[in-house]
């Protein structure tokens, strides 16, 4: 007890009114503990109510934020792989346009031969006619000269 309580004494025993008094004092002080332990009861179920309402927004949003991982990785994984066909098929694309420039320039270059070879043969057949020309002139000049002397 908060003390060890004394009463005055009567005829039968104790005086009533300090027994009734002190007994007053102990519920009293009793009910204000027990108000102040219900208080303090609510308060708590009040918190744990905050933290489970807290703890499932928290939770709700660690789901969200795994879910936009997952779809981030997923985006980059496609964007990886689309990048690399893209980048194959430029590959793809650039090795067939050098097939074809090289077979153009295999046939241009055959083209030049062909131009180089048919030159040699204009000159040659142009060097021949200018010969035999001159041997005509020098051949007329000559009998004109035999005519004239």
């Amino acid at each position: 007890m908060a003390g060890e309580k004394r009463f005055r004494t009567s005829i039968l025993g104790f005086k009533r009114t300090d027994v009734n008094t002190y007994i007053e004092k102990i519920l009293k002080e009793f009910d204000d503990k027990l108000q102040e332990k219900d208080e303090q009861i609510s308060a708590f179920v009040n918190q744990i109510k905050d933290m489970k309402l807290r703890y499932g927004e928290l939770a709700q949003k660690a789901d969200q934020v795994n879910d936009d991982r997952a779809k981030i990785g997923d985006v980059l994984i496609k964007a990886q792989e689309k990048a690399d066909l893209i980048i194959e098929d430029a590959k793809n694309k650039a090795m067939e346009e050098k097939r074809r420039i090289e077979v153009v320039i295999e046939q241009e270059r055959e083209k030049l031969v062909d131009l180089k070879s048919e030159i040699r043969f204009l000159k040659s057949e142009l060097t021949s006619t200018l010969k035999k020309y001159e041997n005509q002139l020098n051949n007329m000049l000559e009998k004109q000269g035999d005519h004239i002397a």
